[in-house]
């Protein structure tokens, strides 16, 4: 997954205002008490952070993959 992939998912599940709030200041313990943003500027996985967010956030399962993706549930 890109990082551009995973803006628009953000965007697409939380709106474009608040999915930047969310992604700044919402604390996730699938990352260990960090944010999405601090969890991608310390080189996690864009993957991983997205999935983080789908798990704490309860994004449905249908919304976790981009576009085209196989669906690996």
């Amino acid at each position: 997954m890109r990082l551009s992939e995973f803006w628009e998912l953000v965007e697409q599940e939380f709106g474009s205002g608040y999915g930047a709030v969310v992604a700044r200041t919402q604390v996730l313990g699938s990352l260990g008490g960090r944010t999405a943003e601090d969890a991608l500027h310390q080189g996690e996985s864009v993957r991983r952070v997205w999935e983080a967010v789908c798990r704490d956030m309860d994004v449905p399962p249908e919304h976790h993959f981009p576009p085209g993706e196989p669906r690996k549930l």
